[in-house]
């Protein structure tokens, strides 16, 4: 594997065998946040509890890899329910500015632990060059 584990103070820990994101070079790989409170590892209740969980969770995980979300590129939110949508988008335009990263939003068929919303994001780490 070429890239650098990353963990620490208020991340979420892997659900599975994967890394929960992998610094390689100036770029920030992080896998899907979960709404998962890192300390009981429960998932919050309610899809707009699960946004802004997955969401601090993103920061921790960004910030554990010397980056923050001003920083980030792209992201790709997967829903349970496409209905969910406006909910989710309320607490994503909480934590990102303009010019905001490329995004795509899915719906899939579950997420793990019955999570009603997964966010994922590539960023660069802070110091680097960036064209944003």
């Amino acid at each position: 594997m070429s890239g650098k584990p990353i963990t620490g103070d208020g991340v979420a820990p892997a659900i599975g065998p994967y890394s929960a994101a992998i610094e390689s070079g100036d770029l920030l790989f992080c896998s899907g946040q979960l709404g998962m409170d890192p300390a009981t590892a429960e998932l919050r209740s309610g899809v707009a509890a699960q946004a802004e969980q997955a969401l601090v969770n993103l920061g921790a995980l960004l910030k554990a890899g010397g980056s923050d979300y001003a920083s980030v590129i792209k992201t790709t939110i997967f829903l349970a329910d496409m209905a969910d949508f406006a909910v989710v988008n309320e607490a994503y335009g909480r934590y990102f500015v303009t010019p905001y990263p490329a995004r795509s939003t899915v719906q899939v068929a579950a997420l793990p632990k019955g999570g009603l919303v997964e966010i994922e994001a590539i960023a660069r780490r802070v110091g680097y060059p960036s064209s944003r």
